[in-house]
């Protein structure tokens, strides 16, 4: 049950062919010619810590920001499609079905984010070096556990990372790829403990509200940190 989204043409390569969303095209067209002067505006000189990423400021620094949670997840899961919990699940299941169809979403929105920076005029960070040597991808519990960790933490980022979005077309796609990631972490949340999708940890459940709860880029890089090798681990001083 593949969930369709505007892919930008560098990432439609890979993927079997669908239809192409005109509109969604040239809208993010727009977006890259309209925003490249702002993106770069955006970025200040940080200096630079010898061995980690530094993913900027402003409108380039949220946008690759965003643009390292998605290869973090990607590169998850795909090694989830490898292990053995996923490859012993029956043909055809649910389960097997889910993961399938987020990880080709999740190389899609790494494709897509790479190409709106480089439309935008700005650098994409480095291709990152992840370390999930601590899961066992052949257990059910440790996957789910850990995509619950990943999903529950890509969509707290791109909450707390909006704020630092100046360009509302940037803005606004953020907020379609976060409402994809958010329908990725209630899936995970039901699989591995059913009903909890919206628990109270992940949303403030009180009278008069239900709101997602953010989470700063700094809040965030220390839990991504933990599954990104040495060399790759984010630095987000400038967005703060």
């Amino acid at each position: 049950m593949p969930i369709p989204f505007s892919a930008a043409p560098s990432a439609l390569a890979d993927y079997p062919p669908r239809p192409v969303d005109a509109g969604r095209r040239s809208f993010v067209k727009y977006a890259g010619a309209t925003a490249a002067a702002l993106a770069l505006a955006g970025c200040k000189k940080h200096q630079q810590i010898p061995g980690v990423v530094e993913v900027g400021s402003g409108d380039a620094g949220a946008l690759n920001f965003a643009y390292a949670q998605e290869q973090l997840q990607a590169a998850f899961y795909a090694q989830v499609l490898a292990g053995d919990y996923f490859r012993n699940l029956a043909a055809g299941s649910a389960e097997q079905q889910v993961f399938t169809d987020i990880a080709r979403h999740e190389r899609i929105h790494t494709d897509f984010l790479k190409a709106l920076i480089i439309q935008g005029k700005a650098t994409p960070i480095q291709v990152l070096t992840v370390d999930f040597s601590a899961v066992n991808f052949g257990d059910r519990h440790a996957v789910l556990s850990t995509a619950q960790l990943l999903e529950d933490t890509g969509v707290a980022a791109y909450n707390g990372v909006a704020r630092f979005f100046t360009v509302p077309a940037y803005l606004l796609l953020a907020a379609k790829i976060v409402s994809v990631e958010a329908r990725h972490a209630a899936l995970i949340r039901d699989l591995l403990t059913p009903n909890s999708f919206v628990a109270n940890d992940v949303v403030t459940l009180a009278e008069g509200t239900s709101l997602e709860r953010p989470q700063t880029p700094s809040q965030v890089a220390a839990i991504f940190n933990t599954f990104l090798a040495p060399g790759s681990t984010l630095d987000v001083t400038g967005l703060y």
